[in-house]
């Protein structure tokens, strides 16, 4: 991405309040853009966005995606350049226990966001961030390409499967006669200092050297494409500025880290309680939830093909800077420098 052409572009965000929500509206505060964050309260607490200093420098409306004239509004009011839609249902477990919200929110709110782009001419660029978990697995040990068929196997899943589908039919429908380029961005497992969620590995293991406890992991043989926040947030807005200025570059678009760096999450926690000292450890503990998919890796040779994208930090070199982020947070420390000097660095490279 090129700093300097985010400098006072009109850009909404859904889902600004949320962990890689809040990540981005720091990057792009930094970068001078106009920012207008729509999104429910931060669903956590503590919550990244009520320690990460934003809503002081941009328009954060409180709605919900589902709430179609809100949205509606909104856009009308802001008449956004580019628009970036992050806000979902995101926890795979929480979609077993509450699967019609999980739909509703999940398709329904890309139907809204897709519908009010059609209706606001004013959008240059659109992107929508959907999963890694799109696609149908079949456990294999490869990765999965853009071509594989789409169909998530849990709720969470498969309505980021027809949060896909419902943009390539307003696509196709819609945008192809319009002057507006869209694309979907399939992230991998994202991992970073202020993520405070519930079911999330690397949150499971802050919370539980912070109180003294054993991390307490449920599948230690499960492969997943983990990456650092700034990975596919870097990737997001170099999407939006190249299809901004070249509708070329419009497409859809694994974001995924190298495959070296697809590690298991027992190696993951290994890996963070070497980081961390101290001591910690953790225990394999399987409480018999829902199914998960096993085995997910993502092949990334179309983003590196087309934009001659590489990913920066390591694995490694992720876990560690959660760590640096999380002892700062423990020691009540400035975290809002943290993020800014990890994006600063993470940038420079």
């Amino acid at each position: 991405m090129e700093w300097s052409f985010f400098k006072d572009k009109n850009i909404l965000i859904t889902g600004h309040t949320g962990f890689k929500g809040t990540w981005l509206c720091r990057i792009l505060i930094k970068a001078g853009a106009k920012v207008t964050g729509y999104s429910l309260e931060a669903p956590t607490s503590p919550s990244l966005f009520g320690m990460a200093d934003i809503e002081p420098h941009i328009n954060s409306v409180i709605g919900d995606v589902r709430d179609l004239a809100h949205l509606k509004s909104v856009f009308e009011q802001v008449q956004p350049e580019i628009v970036m839609h992050l806000a979902a249902q995101p926890i795979v477990r929480d979609s077993y226990k509450d699967p019609v919200y999980t739909y509703e929110t999940n398709v329904m709110g890309t139907v809204n966001v897709c519908e009010c782009v059609r209706l606001n001419p004013c959008v240059k660029s659109f992107l929508n961030v959907t999963t890694d978990k799109v696609y149908e697995n079949k456990e294999w040990n490869w990765g999965y390409r853009e071509s594989e068929p789409l169909d998530g196997f849990d709720p969470y899943s498969n309505s980021k499967s027809c949060s896909e589908l419902v943009t390539h039919s307003y696509i196709n429908s819609f945008f192809n006669n319009m002057d507006v380029s869209v694309s979907t961005a399939r992230a991998g497992n994202v991992i970073g200092g202020g993520d405070f969620a519930n079911d999330r590995i690397v949150p499971d293991c802050v919370r539980a050297v912070m109180s003294g406890e054993q991390i307490v992991v449920r599948n230690p043989h499960s492969t997943r494409p983990y990456q650092h926040v700034l990975e596919p947030l870097a990737a997001y807005l170099m999407i939006v500025e190249k299809q901004y200025k070249d509708r070329g570059y419009a497409g859809f678009y694994n974001v995924g880290p190298d495959e070296s760096d697809c590690v298991t999450t027992g190696d993951l926690v290994d890996t963070f309680c070497a980081k961390w000292g101290e001591d910690t450890a953790w225990i394999n503990k399987s409480d018999g939830g829902p199914h998960e998919a096993n085995f997910l890796k993502l092949d990334c040779s179309k983003l590196k093909g087309v934009f001659g994208w590489r990913p920066r930090w390591s694995f490694d070199k992720a876990i560690e800077k959660v760590v640096e982020w999380s002892k700062v947070y423990a020691l009540g420390g400035d975290v809002v420098e943290c993020m800014d000097s990890q994006i600063d660095e993470f940038f420079k490279e």
